[in-house]
């Protein structure tokens, strides 16, 4: 019996994902702090073969909880999606929604990490859930954007460390989907171009292609992104920044 634990899954790309685990016969343990949310999915999956865990992974006593149940219970596989940002300014925003992002998109995903991979065993998976923003910076969303950053590099660092062990880790980018990340951030999916935008089932689709895959730490979804970042390449630092500063749904554009 394969075993998965799935953060951020009461909805968007966590949400997706967990549907196609649970297709390919995973049990999962789904979490997030919606326990509507958790209940309704739970209950569409198979009441009898999943639990649910509402917790919110900004608060330390339910990191530590989560951690806990980590290192006392064999998983297979976790996947690291639980993620927030908000947008705007950097002093319109106040410090401690700033700072629980912060929390969450780094010190939870650093502590559910050392959890998982403390007992991991060869043919586990961690994947921790990013940005195409790992890539970039992001006027308008800096903390955000830096956050992603970290967790790219993290796991790159770590497919390193544990792969001669079996274990695959990998970090995985996807651009902006159509979810409700960018509404909770301040913001709403059209503030995107149509063409940058992926469905939450594409992106949830090849983050489990690339689970099956296991054939490099870094990945970037959707065509369209990858060939944005190729074109990325070929410009600046300053340029780059720029643009991204024209473009972000955190700064006001008249």
């Amino acid at each position: 019996m394969k075993k998965a634990l799935v953060t951020g899954a009461s909805g968007g790309i966590g949400k997706e994902v967990a549907k196609r685990l649970a297709a390919q016969g995973y049990h999962l343990t789904l979490v997030a702090r919606n326990e509507e949310k958790l209940g309704s999915l739970q209950e569409s999956l198979g009441r009898d073969r999943h639990q649910v865990l509402p917790l919110d992974l900004t608060n330390q006593e339910d990191i530590i909880y989560l951690s806990n149940h980590l290192a006392s219970n064999k998983y297979d596989l976790l996947i690291n999606n639980a993620g927030t940002g908000t947008y705007g300014k950097f002093i319109e925003i106040p410090l401690e929604d700033q700072l629980e992002t912060m929390t969450l998109n780094m010190e939870a995903l650093v502590s559910l990490s050392y959890a998982f991979l403390k007992h991991a065993k060869s043919g586990d998976a961690l994947i921790n859930v990013g940005s195409l923003l790992a890539h970039s910076s992001l006027p308008g969303g800096a903390v955000y954007a830096a956050t992603k950053s970290f967790v790219a590099n993290f796991s790159e660092s770590l497919w390193f460390e544990f792969k001669n062990k079996g274990i695959f880790v990998a970090g995985f980018n996807p651009g902006a989907a159509d979810s409700d990340f960018h509404h909770n951030a301040g913001r709403e999916t059209s503030a995107f171009p149509n063409f940058v935008v992926s469905s939450v089932e594409q992106v949830a689709e090849e983050l489990i292609n690339a689970l099956n895959n296991r054939s490099k730490p870094r990945i970037v979804q959707g065509f369209k992104n990858r060939m944005m970042l190729f074109g990325f390449r070929l410009l600046s630092r300053k340029t780059a920044v720029n643009i991204m500063g024209k473009i972000s749904p955190g700064i006001p554009h008249l």
